[in-house]
């Protein structure tokens, strides 16, 4: 009876798995084209699944070892149990190495049940709950009906009612993981995550890579929609990239707004894209929702619009205007899904389309288009702050080494503190520097994340022509966003530069011995990574650098790193303002109260700004420049003279 059911079962789930990997492609089909690396990418995924995809799971070594079991034992069962028990090529060692594969897949699965026993709030329930016992199921039903082939048993042990029992195991079992991995359950991230990680809009990401700069709208084209207004408006592998899902719930918890209490779960905006690309409700979501935003509400279709001004869609425009751009759920996701693309996507549309960006964000893209910065100060000003230094100009030199980017903390009291303390120091390395003056113009980060991509683009070829007329090795910036900007951005519109955050700089000139300090004789220092610096582009050691070679220890934070909490400053958060249960700088500052430090040493003028802001008894905040212009000594050349002397 069994040799006779298993067959037909093994054999019928695999059609109706291929009938809905069709289906399922069709699906996410619907969106925009994507040039891809069809065959490419294809035979680069098992490396991407095994490797580059392991280096993310494996921070929690729990899961990392739970998902090699269990993922690697169900891909060598799957196969070999179509061989033996559908094809019926049964051979002993085949069947020796079908009863390892289910060993190793029982072990995983157990691991998994145990996890599911009590499971941190941010997975989700639902469905999810009969996640281990399909996999037990499936693997311990094929490991009994295996042991025959394997010759450890007779053919035909058990009698009928063994059989019986089999093959309804194996019903469950397969399909859970067969049928449901394409037309829709638990498992179905397991079938379009390995296509996504095939197929992935940000293929520079793996081996190793990086890759963080938005991509470009082409203004030019009539046709081409103007961000994202309905899922088709997506990229066809975006949808792709939301289907791969897992429902883990790691973006979740490393998310600034979620954790303040605003309108805004990534977890759950990935998965009411996912109800759009199918058409439905969220009603069948059983995670934690966006705070304050009830759950069974909201639905939508693969041609309706996502966000309704008037009335409900799949998302509120605030969920969209709470995001910060951190990127600390694209830097946690284990499936690599770009929560930030699509949240600025849609944005765009909001934008560009339905100028409906909220608060001052209007006032604020209003005075970018007329006065070449968010705050609307007049441009003459721009270099106010630097009266009694005659900075060298770029226009009277030409040609210099090092063009230093001001940004517009040249408007601000506070960061021009910093700005003069880095001039200070470039003077006392005796660098060849050069500034813009009043040619400088913002350099549109702030637009681009509120959606303004006309604009930032208009800002953007305006700086380009400018920086054409000169020559520079490179570009140095206080301001991360700046920096990022123009390293990452400007290249797609024909602005290519070597570009420098100061403290990388800071770090090339202490390590050629160009700065000759003293040591930091305050008390001790925490450092705060700024999200554009350190998430964005992987620069975690240059800042501790220096302050280590100012005789600074640093007493990190629990949350510090590639994991640091965003000050709230990013993304036009500021502006937006969407309110929550409490601030994300409050949040920030418990964490740096937590480490005793008595000074919190910063790299960038949005941090600086949202955590001076933080009302009540709290550590003193300097940036990077500031610390090291304080110790400071007679230049080396001076030293070295009266050496000689």
């Amino acid at each position: 009876m069994l040799n006779t059911l298993l067959p037909l079962l093994l054999l019928a789930a695999l059609a109706l798995a291929i009938i809905g990997a069709g289906k399922r492609f069709l699906m996410w089909r619907r969106g925009r084209p994507a040039q891809v690396d069809w065959l490419g990418g294809l035979a680069a995924m098992p490396k991407r699944y095994m490797v580059d995809l392991h280096h993310v799971v494996a921070r929690d070594k729990y899961i990392a070892n739970t998902h090699v079991a269990t993922a690697g034992g169900f891909v060598l069962a799957a196969a070999l149990a179509i061989l033996v028990h559908g094809f019926g090529l049964q051979s002993r060692i085949l069947g020796f190495a079908l009863l390892a594969a289910c060993v190793l897949m029982f072990g995983g699965a157990l691991f998994v049940a145990k996890r599911r026993l009590d499971p941190p709030a941010r997975l989700s329930k639902g469905p999810w709950m009969r996640l281990p016992k399909s996999l037990l199921l499936f693997s311990l039903s094929f490991f009994i009906a295996t042991l025959p082939v394997a010759g450890i048993l007779p053919e035909g042990f058990g009698g009928w009612l063994l059989a019986l029992l089999l093959s309804v195991g194996v019903a469950w079992g397969v399909s859970e993981l067969f049928f449901g991995m394409t037309w829709g359950g638990p498992m179905k991230h397991a079938f379009a995550g390995a296509l996504h990680l095939a197929w992935h809009r940000r293929s520079e990401r793996f081996n190793g890579g990086r890759s963080t700069g938005l991509k470009a709208l082409n203004l030019n084209d009539p046709r081409a929609p103007l961000g994202v207004e309905k899922p088709t408006d997506f990229t066809w592998n975006q949808l792709l990239g939301f289907d791969a899902c897992v429902q883990c719930g790691k973006c979740e918890a490393a998310c600034p707004a979620f954790a303040a209490g605003q309108p805004l779960n990534p977890k759950k905006l990935i998965q009411d894209m996912v109800v759009g690309l199918a058409g439905g409700s969220d009603k069948g979501y059983f995670g934690s929702p966006a705070p304050g935003i009830a759950v069974g509400e909201h639905s939508g279709g693969p041609h309706q619009p996502i966000v309704f001004l008037q009335g409900k869609g799949l998302l509120e425009a605030d969920t969209l205007w709470s995001c910060t751009t951190c990127r600390a759920c694209v830097e946690e996701c284990p499936m690599m899904i770009e929560h930030v693309d699509a949240i600025v996507d849609m944005r765009r549309h909001l934008t560009l389309e339905k100028g409906a960006t909220p608060n001052k964000g209007a006032e604020v893209l209003e005075n970018l288009i007329a006065t070449d910065n968010p705050g609307g100060f007049n441009s003459g000003g721009r270099l106010n702050w630097a009266a009694d230094l005659n900075l060298p100009l770029l226009s009277d030199k030409k040609i210099v080494d090092v063009l230093f980017w001001v940004g517009d903390g040249a408007f601000d009291m506070r960061n021009q503190r910093t700005l003069r303390a880095f001039v200070k120091l470039l003077r006392a390395a005796k660098v060849d520097f050069a500034v813009l003056g009043l040619e400088e113009r913002d350099s549109g980060d702030l637009a681009r994340r509120l959606g303004d991509e006309a604009t930032f683009q208009q800002l953007a070829m305006r700086n380009i022509a400018t920086l054409a007329r000169y020559r520079f090795n490179k570009i140095v910036s206080c301001d991360p966003h700046s920096f990022h900007v123009l390293k990452n951005e400007y290249g797609e519109l024909g602005g290519h530069y070597q570009v420098q955050h100061h403290s990388t700089y800071l770090a090339e000139l202490i390590a050629a011995k160009r700065l000759n300090l003293g040591t930091h004789k305050g008390g001790s220092v925490t450092y705060h990574d700024p999200c554009y610096l350190g998430r964005y582009n992987g620069e975690y050691e240059a800042p501790r650098a220096v302050l280590k070679a100012i005789g600074i220890e640093v007493k990190e934070m629990a949350r510090s790193g590639f994991r640091s909490r965003c000050c709230g400053g990013g993304g036009g958060a500021p502006i937006t303002d969407i309110p929550g249960k409490q601030r994300i700088p409050d949040m920030r500052m418990a964490d740096i109260k937590e480490t005793g430090a008595e000074l919190v040493a910063v790299g960038c003028p949005q941090c600086t700004a949202m955590l001076e802001g933080v009302v009540g008894v709290r550590p003193e905040v300097k940036d990077i420049a500031e610390l090291v212009a304080e110790v400071l000594l007679d230049s080396v050349q001076s030293v070295s003279e009266r050496a000689t002397a």
